[in-house]
């Protein structure tokens, strides 16, 4: 497959791109992460979310470890080319490391970050060692 369309994308110094995991069904934001090319390309081959940890610095497989893989529906692209957009079906429910359906659980209530969604699976159980 020609690659062109990865010129149209306005990658970070550091060779990243912000990405945004979106429930393909309600529209709720799940997560936000990075991918590399080969993030991307993997993505793309796979039809599962692929990210660059920067952390671990190394890729990760949205899944390998909890099995709350991202089956992706539509890989979207912003106007500034620098945001991916990944229209996924949550497997299990869980985007978060924290046992929750989205990493965005705070809301800024009264000066104060207030835990709205309930953990729906504890990290013990998810991430058995």
């Amino acid at each position: 497959m020609n690659e062109s369309w990865m010129n149209q994308i306005n990658w970070s110094a550091d060779g990243l791109v912000t990405a945004i995991a979106q429930d393909a069904a309600t529209g709720r934001v799940l997560m936000l992460a990075w991918m590399d090319h080969e993030a991307l390309k993997l993505t793309l081959q796979k039809n599962e979310a692929m990210y660059w940890s920067r952390s671990r610095k190394k890729l990760w497989h949205k899944g390998e470890e909890s099995g709350h893989v991202q089956k992706v529906k539509e890989i979207r692209l912003d106007c500034d080319g620098d945001v991916i957009l990944l229209q996924i079906e949550q497997q299990g429910g869980i985007a978060c490391h924290t046992g929750r359906a989205s990493c965005f659980y705070r809301s800024l209530q009264q000066g104060q970050w207030v835990e709205v969604d309930e953990v729906l699976k504890s990290p013990d159980e998810i991430y058995k060692k």
